[in-house]
C-alpha cells in the first residue's frame, strides 16, 4: 500500500448516546454503601452497562481493603486469574491481586488491551484505587470499536487480512527476564507452554530467548458480536517508545534483536508512518477521569484499551483479571 494515502483519524460517527460515556459512572446510592450488597442487587445491570460502554466506574462505595476489592472481582466475574506470560513488571499484593505496572511515575504507558498478544486473555479487568496520585496519573481508556472505525480503511483491511506478529527477545539486562515472564526456570516448561499457545521458541546462546507469535488484529466480541481493534501491535512497536529510547535501541540492536517489536502477520515490517497513524487513532478515542480513593474501575478488556498517565505523588492502584477467553 502507499503510505502517503494515509489520512488523519477519520471523524467517528456517533452511533448511540450510550457510547459517549467512558467509563459509565455508578455512584453509591448512600455514601459508603458496601459493594457486596449493592452488587447482589444490580450485578446483571452493571454487566449490561459494561458491554455497552466498555468500562464502569464504581464510586463512593465502602471497598475496605484489597480483600474487599477481591470480593468485588468474585461477585462480578468469579475467581481472579494469575498473571502469565508477563510483558511488564508487577508485584503481587495478595493472592491474584497485583500492583499496576511498576514503571517510573514520569513515564506514560500507552493504550493497550491486556494480554492481547497471548492465546488466552482476560475478558474483564478490575482496577482499585488504594491511594490516588497528587497530579495526573489517570488510567485513560479508548473504545476499541471507535479506534477500529477511525483507522484508514486500507490500513484496517491490510491488518484484517494479514494479522500481526510480535517478536520478543529476552536479553539479559533488558526488560522482564524470561524466567519471570513465564514463571519458571525450566526451559522445557517454557517450550510446552509456548507450544500450547502458538508461540515459536528460539533459544539464543546460554541465556537468551526469542519468542514469535502471530495473532489476529481485529476480533469479534464474544458477547456483543461487534468488531474490535484488539492487539498489542502499536504498544509493542519500537516507535511507540519515547523517541530517545527508540533511537537508542535501534542503534544498539539489529531489527530482529530488538527487545520487543511488531510486524505484519507474515513477518514483514510495518512502516513507522502506519504505526504513527494507529497511535493517532488511539489518542483521538482516548477518555480520562481522575482517580478518587476507593474507586473501582471495571473494564471490558476487548471493548476498551487502557493506559497510564505520568503522575506525581504516591499513586497505588491494584489490578485483577478475570474471565479467561481463548482466542480463535
Amino acid at each position: 500500500m502507499t503510505t502517503s494515502k494515509i489520512t488523519s483519524p477519520r471523524p467517528v460517527p456517533t452511533t448511540t448516546a450510550d457510547e459517549s460515556a467512558l467509563p459509565a459512572v455508578l455512584t453509591a446510592p448512600t455514601a459508603g454503601e458496601p459493594t457486596a450488597s449493592y452488587l447482589a442487587r444490580v450485578r446483571d445491570s452493571v454487566r449490561r452497562q459494561l458491554r455497552t460502554h466498555g468500562a464502569v466506574l464504581l464510586r463512593g462505595f465502602d471497598i475496605g481493603d484489597v480483600s474487599g476489592f477481591e470480593g468485588v472481582v468474585r461477585a462480578m466475574s468469579g475467581a481472579p486469574l494469575s498473571y502469565a506470560e508477563r510483558s511488564s513488571p508487577r508485584s503481587t499484593i495478595a493472592g491474584q491481586v497485583y500492583t499496576s505496572t511498576d514503571y517510573p511515575p514520569t513515564e506514560e504507558i500507552f493504550l493497550h488491551n491486556e494480554n492481547s498478544y497471548q492465546a488466552t486473555w482476560p475478558l474483564t479487568l478490575f482496577f482499585y484505587c488504594i491511594t490516588p496520585p497528587d497530579t495526573r496519573g489517570a488510567t485513560p481508556l479508548a473504545d476499541t470499536r471507535r479506534v477500529l472505525r477511525s483507522i484508514d480503511p486500507s490500513v484496517r483491511e491490510e491488518f484484517t487480512r494479514r494479522g500481526w506478529t510480535v517478536v520478543r527477545n529476552f536479553t539479559e539486562g533488558f526488560g522482564v527476564p524470561w524466567q519471570q515472564a513465564f514463571g519458571t526456570t525450566d526451559r522445557a516448561e517454557v517450550e510446552r507452554y509456548c507450544a500450547r499457545s502458538g508461540v515459536e521458541v528460539t533459544w539464543i546462546g546460554r541465556t537468551g530467548l526469542r519468542t514469535t507469535a502471530r495473532r489476529q488484529a481485529v476480533h469479534q466480541h464474544p458477547v456483543t458480536g461487534e468488531s474490535v481493534w484488539f492487539n498489542h501491535l502499536t504498544f509493542f512497536h519500537v516507535t511507540t517508545l519515547p523517541e530517545e529510547d527508540c533511537e537508542g535501541l535501534r542503534e544498539m540492536f539489529d531489527e530482529a534483536d530488538l527487545p520487543t517489536n511488531t510486524y505484519y502477520g507474515d513477518g514483514a515490517p510495518v512502516p513507522d508512518e502506519i504505526v504513527a497513524h494507529l497511535r493517532d487513532c488511539y489518542r483521538a478515542a482516548q477518555r480520562r477521569f481522575d482517580w478518587q480513593r476507593d474507586d473501582v474501575l471495571i473494564v471490558d478488556n476487548m471493548l476498551s484499551a487502557h493506559g497510564r498517565e505520568p503522575f506525581t505523588g504516591p499513586r497505588r492502584i491494584a489490578v485483577a483479571m478475570a474471565e479467561p477467553l481463548p482466542g480463535a
